[in-house]
């Protein structure tokens, strides 16, 4: 395989971690808002107990991808960073913002419940800003001025294809998160909080898998390359499908700890499915980083500089990775935490 494409996969590696972890994490910071004031459910607590120590893991992702970004591709960093400068400072500001309420609410009580509501609205701008780069990725949104190149905001915001894409990306933010908290519960033997986030999951997977749909249709007419190659990668996006069947079936299986329902099957075959359908889009918009003037090649760095890059992600992978284990079976298998939580 050549270098350049070694280092696109790592870079997707890290992006699909991001997107999981972002997606469950942001979309927890708003089912905490939605339900903060209901008092016949515990759905507000067992989110916020989720967000407690987990926000900071997520992070770690998103630098990962930045550092992995700029440096094997440091051509495409000042391109997109220059093209894409005002998602991505958005992006930073509500996510510095976000974390300064997370590391300062808890110790000082009375900035709680402005935490929730911050986390939650946030929770739902970050990933909208950041599925619009998509989009203005594909083609037809840029025009290039000499050596200068734009984004055409009218025809974006004015392009079905932005915003099946912003719906399929929030969606998808509340469907794993839905998933992930209803297993969650089902751990701290919450089984009330567990049937509330089972029934959001329930409503949100076919409204996903709609909006994934409508994406993939609406490129016809704005990137019909883009719609052509997707078609080549046909096999991926199939056994996305039944993996995608499969795990929303399992919140109909047998269940032992719950009356119904196996939410962590479900949660590791959506993820499953998120992670085939990402790789055959990515798959479908290779060579190219902004289509049709930058691509894999033009910005790659030097194969030097990749072969340093590939060790030293090798050796922070082996040291992450026992890490990222370990605080997982103690995030979500610590039963003396996860009932002092619920019951608190």
């Amino acid at each position: 395989m050549e270098s350049v494409y070694i280092a696109i996969i790592i870079i997707w590696v890290f992006l699909f971690m991001y997107a999981v972890a972002g997606s469950i994490d942001f979309g927890a910071g708003f089912w905490a808002m939605y339900y903060r004031k209901r008092t016949d459910t515990k759905a507000a607590s067992i989110a916020n107990r989720y967000l407690s120590p987990s926000w900071e893991v997520t992070n770690v992702f998103l630098v990962l991808l930045v550092v992995a970004l700029v440096g094997f591709f440091p051509g495409a960093a000042a391109t997109l960073g220059t093209l894409m400068i005002v998602p991505i400072c958005l992006v930073l500001f509500f996510l510095t913002i976000r974390s300064a309420f997370m590391v300062y609410s808890y110790t000082v009580q009375k900035y709680t419940n402005m935490l929730v509501i911050i986390s939650g609205v946030t929770g739902l701008l970050i990933p909208a800003l950041l599925i619009s780069i998509l989009p203005a990725a594909i083609g037809g949104f840029v025009e290039t001025v000499g050596d200068r190149q734009y984004i055409l905001l009218n025809q974006l915001f004015t392009s079905p294809t932005f915003y099946t894409h912003l719906g399929f990306g929030l969606s998808t933010e509340l469907f794993l998160s839905s998933l992930l908290l209803s297993d969650y519960a089902r751990e701290a033997n919450s089984e009330e909080t567990y049937h509330v986030y089972r029934k959001n999951a329930i409503i949100l997977g076919p409204i996903t898998l709609s909006f994934a749909v409508g994406a993939i249709f609406t490129l016809i007419p704005e990137a019909f390359w883009m719609f052509e190659n997707m078609a080549n990668e046909w096999l991926l996006f199939t056994l996305s499908l039944l993996a995608f069947a499969i795990g929303y079936s399992a919140l109909w299986w047998p269940s032992k700890k719950v009356s119904v329902g196996q939410p962590r099957v479900a949660v590791l075959l959506i993820a499953l499915q998120f992670g085939l359908a990402s790789f055959a889009y990515g798959s479908a918009h290779m060579p190219y980083f902004l289509y049709p003037d930058v691509t894999l090649y033009d910005t790659f760095t030097n194969e030097i500089m990749f072969r340093s890059l590939l060790i030293g992600y090798g050796v922070g992978m082996a040291v992450l990775i026992p890490v990222f284990i370990w605080f997982w079976r103690l995030f979500m298998k610590d039963k003396r935490y996860l009932r002092k939580e619920a019951h608190h």
